[in-house]
């Protein structure tokens, strides 16, 4: 765990925080650079990835709120620094932003399909980053292993909660692998002839099948309001995925058949 990337009298940088921005401009990065490449407007595209930013962090705040019940226990907590710097539900802000993007892709004339498509490798990309901020930072933890590459967080001025001394699921570098192969995947994709909307389809599914799979392997205090015989964030990551999976299925079948490879 290296919760402080450094500190300077009293002015820290937290790891975590250095590398979500790391992410966020790598991300906003590759949009921009692909959206020169396809002639999109690249300002409109820029704004909607800093807007999307925004909108994800609330999203995310929110759902977090909402699911864990140490703040229906004491709601005074939410209007506290700690709760100001966590980072939430990676979830909540996902869908909260891709709400905030269909509308404003609608209102600013941004074909929607194919601008989603070149974000999707930059998603992937950052939000493995992102990941990395979560090992650092000793959040998102999984549960105990005996397996020879598991974790010991030792930190005891953490305030995260994870577990200390015990040998964990590195959940964080599970999925940081996972979302670095589907960036690949999709990079290579999106320089090939495709249908719009089958690169986001395609990300939707494979993070999806991911996260539905780590979800196994993390510790979960949050409520479930949905119940079943998976976590929240494994129904949401099944949603995806199905929801993803049908929209390559649909891409592919208007494809002509020489393009249909993709």
């Amino acid at each position: 765990m290296f919760p402080r990337l450094f500190q300077l009298g009293g002015f820290t940088v937290p790891s975590y925080g250095f590398l979500v921005a790391i992410a966020f401009l790598v991300a906003l990065w590759l949009a921009s650079k692909y959206a020169k490449e396809r002639g999109l407007d690249n300002e409109k595209v820029v704004n909607l990835g800093v807007y999307c930013a925004l909108t994800g962090m609330l999203g995310a705040k929110l759902l977090m709120i909402a699911l864990d019940p140490e703040f229906r226990a004491h709601p005074a907590e939410i209007f506290t620094l700690a709760t100001l710097q966590s980072a939430g539900i990676f979830f909540g802000g996902f869908i909260g932003a891709l709400i905030f993007a269909y509308f404003y892709m609608k209102k600013q004339g941004l074909p929607v399909w194919q601008t989603c498509d070149i974000f999707a490798p930059g998603l992937a990309l950052g939000h493995g980053i992102g990941r990395l901020g979560c090992l650092a930072a000793g959040c998102c933890w999984g549960r105990p292993t005996h397996l020879p590459w598991g974790i010991t967080f030792t930190n005891k001025d953490n305030t995260t909660g994870v577990p200390l001394g015990i040998p964990l699921h590195p959940t964080q570098l599970y999925e940081a692998l996972a979302e670095a192969l589907i960036f690949l995947v999709l990079a290579l994709l999106l320089k090939r002839k495709h249908k719009d909307g089958a690169i986001i389809g395609l990300y939707l599914a494979l993070y999806g099948a991911a996260r539905f799979g780590v979800e196994y392997l993390r510790m979960h205090d949050s409520s479930n309001p949905l119940g079943g015989p998976f976590t929240l964030e494994q129904w949401i990551a099944l949603g995806l995925a199905i929801f993803g999976l049908i929209l390559v299925l649909r891409k592919a079948e208007s494809t002509p058949p020489e393009l249909s490879a993709i």
